[in-house]
């Protein structure tokens, strides 16, 4: 915990996603939100971060429960809250969320924490809280970093042999950048999910290679970046493709029955 809520202390995440090469990781991630959000709807979003999503939704007009890790990063989304937003905001661990009711949620988004979480068990806890706290029939985001398009990125900026010296790329090319970031591949994550409960909706590439060539997308003009989000909203569920993209987002929905351990 203490080497996540360095790092965020010390990194601008209220920019994040204001680069071109950033933003469509949020504009793709918010066009799966909208598309089951619904008048009345409930959102609870873990790991919030300074609020990107749950202020976008707040401003909306929904009933939005946010909660964050970092005190830092809650001290920035606090600053954002309008009094006109229906709007909570709580300190949190996405671990044990145990001050929430079952069932309480129409959207439940985990769109940061499963980046931090390197314990099987830890990953397995944030998963089932998530799901714990959705209605039945609600639909839950989970967000992960792709290891294989960081290792990309590793190259094309030349730092593989550092990474690797420094422990943080093993020699199965394998990444865990910094010892903060846990990053995944496609059968991972399914294998994660392969005991629960749910239905997959979607499983989306966000952002494919927007991270790699970021000093190309970030000189586009408006008129390329609408056609290069175009081009990304048409390729974004191929299953030959979503393995490019560095944010993966796996939306499904809540069985019926469920029964907690």
């Amino acid at each position: 915990m203490n080497k996540i809520e360095n790092f965020y202390n010390h990194y601008n995440e209220d920019k994040r996603l204001m680069r071109k090469s950033r933003m469509p990781e949020y504009l793709l991630t918010m066009k799966y939100i909208e598309k089951y959000l619904f008048a009345g709807a409930r959102v609870l979003e873990i790991g919030a971060g300074t609020g990107r999503y749950s202020i976008a939704l707040a401003e909306k007009g929904y009933d939005v429960t946010a909660v964050e890790l970092v005190e830092h990063n809650i001290e920035i989304m606090k600053e954002k809250v309008k009094n006109s937003y229906n709007i909570s905001i709580y300190e949190g661990n996405a671990c044990d969320l145990s001050f929430l009711d079952d069932n309480s949620f129409d959207i439940v988004l985990l769109l940061g924490p499963m980046y931090h979480l390197f314990d099987e068990n830890e990953k397995h806890k944030a998963i089932s809280e998530a799901i714990r706290l959705s209605k039945t029939g609600g639909v839950v985001f989970v967000s992960y970093c792709n290891n294989d398009t960081c290792i990309y990125k590793f190259f094309g900026r030349r730092t593989m042999i550092k990474q690797m010296k420094k422990g943080f790329v093993t020699s199965d090319f394998r990444a865990r950048p910094k010892n903060v970031f846990e990053l995944y591949r496609k059968p991972d994550i399914d294998n994660l999910m392969k005991n629960y409960n749910v239905e997959r909706l979607h499983f989306v590439g966000v952002d494919m290679l927007s991270y790699v060539f970021d000093d190309r997308f970030d000189k586009l003009n408006d008129r390329e970046f609408k056609l290069y989000i175009e081009f990304l909203e048409s390729i974004c569920e191929r299953e030959d493709l979503v393995g490019f993209s560095i944010h993966m987002l796996d939306i499904f929905r809540k069985g019926n029955e469920y029964d907690y351990e």
